[in-house]
């Protein structure tokens, strides 16, 4: 995972890292149950590269569904991976599932 990407252990350091990041902050779900561990590495594997493709113009946020329950709960976040990207703390673009660097992408244009 890339260094870029941060990884709060509570819903307080996630609020946090929302308020001080001063750009859109593309937060990703994962679980740590077992049918979702393989789907979420391989997030890991997409969103360290978004993260370091778009360094300056968002904040990536790894985000444990079961470490952060309130942010989970805030974005509609039911299953792993999933993604949200915020901007000042409204969800303004959302996906579900595993996702493709291409599809990242897409999700994150006409946002940034």
């Amino acid at each position: 995972m890339a260094k870029r990407v941060h990884q709060p252990r509570e819903d307080a350091e996630f609020d946090f890292i929302l308020r001080a990041s001063g750009v859109p902050v593309l937060a990703y779900f994962i679980g740590t149950w077992p049918k979702a561990i393989e789907p979420c590495r391989v997030a890991d594997l997409v969103m360290g590269g978004i993260a370091d493709e778009y360094t300056g113009r968002l904040t990536a946020v790894r985000t444990d569904i079961t470490r952060c329950p309130a942010a989970t709960e805030r974005y509609g976040i039911t299953g792993a991976p999933s993604c949200v990207l915020l901007k000042d703390g409204e969800a303004v673009a959302q996906g579900t599932g595993p996702m493709t660097t291409a599809e990242v992408r897409e999700l994150l244009d006409g946002h940034l």
